[in-house]
């Protein structure tokens, strides 16, 4: 059987080169010789499912070897997802949240944009499939930087 992990190490640095712990990790999966796709926010990986499940450990290891405070997966069986809310809830969200504060989101100043980044985290804005992206294309900055005012909340 066939599975695919997702992964994310954090804490998100901001633009710029991937973090140390994120591309130690990656190498880790490499190492082990997984299907590895690395974009700047998380890494996926597919494999046998014993190869893939033996490999966790071994990412886990990398990352917080290299300064990762958190690392969260999701493991599913390749070609099934799991349920997944739609985008057009997110949008929902996006024009709510653009309302609130007075109009388009790309408008902001770095508070305001920071602000909209806690009541869309607040509304569940982040449980959306590919919500980073759809909220930072929203906001006019990079996925990067969403998660950077993501992290500033947590602190």
């Amino acid at each position: 059987m066939r599975v695919e992990a997702e992964f994310t190490t954090e804490p998100f640095r901001g633009e710029g080169e991937p973090p140390e712990h994120a591309t130690a990790a990656l190498e880790a999966a490499r190492e082990a010789g997984l299907e590895c796709d690395f974009g700047p926010l998380g890494t996926s990986v597919r494999g046998e499912r014993d190869t893939v499940l033996a490999t966790l450990a071994a990412v886990v290891a990398a990352g917080l070897d290299h300064g990762a405070d958190q690392i969260t997966f999701q493991v599913r069986v390749e070609g099934h997802s799991a349920p997944r809310r739609t985008a057009s809830g997110l949008e929902a969200l996006l024009a709510e949240v653009a309302d609130e504060l007075g109009g388009d989101l790309r408008t902001l100043d770095r508070q305001g944009k920071q602000r909209a980044v806690r009541l869309l985290e607040e509304r569940g804005a982040f449980e959306f499939r590919k919500s980073a992206e759809i909220v930072a294309a929203a906001l006019g900055v990079t996925r990067f930087t969403v998660y950077n005012y993501l992290n500033r909340e947590r602190e």
